[in-house]
């Protein structure tokens, strides 16, 4: 069993679904989260893939925490059967509760996917809700902030090892799990290329997640479609996955399908 947890699909932004189990099947991926990007708030489209593939998806959607009636937008799509809602790491509600809408989360059962910087992660703040709603399960994207928000094309070349194990410290609340990316986002693509491998460094990011969360808190996301645009689906499954061999293949099963299959529903 494999499950991606970090997919895009749009038809009128990146690729339409069918293009998504096109590329699944080809790379023997079972299931796949659906996850709205920023800046949509129309979640019908996700909802219907949802119904049309029954057992092959589920859905993290997104609402405007500025909207008066976000509440009820959001208890609305938990209706519809969406699983998970998005947050940015530093999303906050006018009003007398800035963690509104978090907490409204909280108490509808939903799962929270926190897109975040790596410094955003580490703050205070961001470990202030964790503690303040124990019964929220918050995923913490792109490695903790390493990975998409810290990949090739950064100007300084460096990743902030200190900062993202101050992250990795956020696994001491039983809540949090992280979403492992493609080597892609946090490694640079070799110039001159070469084959078979496409990166000549590898940071041992993945491998001090493990370390920190325990591979049943783990789950991997390719981040298609624009996983494309680095190393392509293949590699972003199986690279990770070599690196990890030296674990046992309990630990493999987990972060590349038990972890994911376990929190969401697929339909179940």
């Amino acid at each position: 069993m494999v499950v991606d947890t970090h997919c895009h699909t749009s038809l009128y932004w990146f690729e339409p679904v069918e293009v998504l189990l096109d590329v699944m099947s080809r790379n023997g991926v079972d299931k796949a989260v659906l996850t709205q990007f920023f800046g949509v708030y129309d979640n019908s489209y996700l909802v219907d893939c949802m119904k049309r593939f029954p057992g092959r998806f589920s859905v993290i959607g997104l609402v405007d925490v500025n909207d008066p009636n976000a509440l009820g937008h959001l208890e609305s799509l938990h209706h519809q059967g969406v699983e998970g809602i998005r947050f940015n790491s530093a999303m906050r509600s006018p009003g007398s509760d800035p963690i509104a809408v978090w907490r409204k989360a909280e108490a509808l059962g939903m799962i929270a996917s926190v897109m975040g910087s790596v410094e955003s992660y580490a703050a205070a703040e961001f470990e202030n809700i964790i503690k303040e709603l124990p019964n929220l399960k918050v995923v913490i994207e792109h490695l903790g902030g390493v990975g998409a928000n810290w990949g090739p094309g950064r100007s300084d070349n460096v990743i902030p090892i200190e900062t993202y194990q101050a992250v990795l410290k956020l696994a001491k609340y039983p809540n949090t799990y992280m979403k492992i990316p493609g080597l892609g986002e946090f490694c640079a693509r070799p110039l001159p290329f070469q084959p078979p491998h496409p990166f000549a460094e590898v940071h041992p990011l993945i491998e001090m997640a493990v370390d920190a969360f325990g591979a049943e808190r783990l789950m991997w996301g390719s981040d298609f479609p624009p996983v494309a645009n680095r190393e392509g689906y293949g590699n972003a499954l199986n690279l990770p996955r070599e690196r990890l061999q030296a674990r046992s293949q309990q630990e493999v099963d987990w972060v590349f399908g038990k972890t994911a299959d376990n929190m969401w529903k697929f339909g179940k």
